[in-house]
């Protein structure tokens, strides 16, 4: 007999850095778990609008506008569920209603939770690390800690898939590129890297509805106006620069902390401190409402 086959819409929901996660009861399939808010997809209901429904009815936001996030086909025992994920931004005004059993959790903390098996891999693109290692260099790859990820600036002039085909595959969901040399990599490299960059001009030229789902997209933005770009079309995460002068670019003064907290505290984006900052600064940045920090020196 063949296994029923549903479709559900499951929504992510962002703010501070933070996920709203809920918990099922007993009596319901996959019981007592923690879950995301979301149900099944209604006769005739397109999964996007079963979020919307569902959201309302469980939570009591009414969000105006989802993200396409990622899309799962998992196998139980006794059901085959097509998992529909959306990702929205949550204001200030709309968390202050939310109520119990809906909590908020650091992306870190997810992977503690009791979700089930069918959200582990979206479990583990939430987990983003907090640290950014910047270089031309695929050899940093190897070196990497377990906190790091690797952003590969190579030059221009090279083959970037032969450059990669080099690499070992277990690496590349380490690797962050720019979007356009992950637009020229093969389809199974493409498959491996989850985090693609987006430039400061690329960003801006970026309409809503244009990213791809089951990609995690990080914007280099310096400005209120580019943060709110990126949050806007869809980007998860951001550089936000310069923190400090740099060696790189000593014609361009730093923000500083003071004016980058500003910044950093009015964005839902999992925002990484870059310029002149250090490994070490971690904490400090932690404290000035960056999600990590990225750099090429001494990170």
């Amino acid at each position: 007999m063949a296994k029923p086959d549903i479709h559900v819409s499951i929504a992510i929901l962002f703010h501070q850095n933070k996920v709203l996660v809920g918990w099922r009861e007993a009596n319901q399939h996959q019981g007592n778990k923690h879950e995301f808010p979301g149900g099944k997809v209604e006769t005739g209901e397109s999964p996007l609008n079963a979020c919307h429904r569902e959201v309302l009815e469980e939570v009591g936001l009414e969000i105006d506008h989802y993200f396409n996030f990622d899309f799962i086909r998992h196998t139980y025992e006794d059901v085959i569920v097509n998992l529909h994920f959306f990702f929205a931004n949550v204001s200030d005004a709309e968390a202050q209603k939310i109520k119990e059993p809906w909590s908020w959790y650091r992306r870190d903390e997810l992977q503690d939770l009791n979700f089930p098996k069918a959200n582990k891999n979206i479990i583990k693109r939430l987990n983003l690390l907090r640290k950014i290692k910047i270089s031309d260099d695929l050899a940093n790859l190897n070196t990497l800690s377990d906190d790091q990820y690797f952003y590969w600036r190579p030059e221009q002039n090279i083959k970037y898939s032969e450059a990669l085909a080099q690499i070992n595959p277990n690496f590349l969901p380490r690797l962050i590129v720019n979007i356009s040399i992950w637009n020229a990599l093969s389809e199974l490299q493409q498959k491996m890297i989850n985090i693609v960059q987006l430039k400061h001009d690329q960003l801006m030229k970026v309409k809503r509805g244009e990213l791809q789902s089951g990609l995690t997209y990080i914007a280099s933005c310096h400005e209120d106006e580019s943060l709110m770009h990126a949050q806007a079309i869809g980007c998860e995460a951001a550089f936000l620069s310069p923190v400090h002068q740099t060696d790189s670019h000593p014609d361009i003064e730093g923000m500083g902390w003071k004016a980058f907290s500003d910044l950093a505290k009015q964005s839902n984006l999992a925002i990484y401190a870059l310029g002149g900052v250090k490994s070490i600064d971690l904490s400090l940045a932690l404290q000035h409402f960056a999600y990590g920090v990225a750099g090429i020196r001494d990170m």
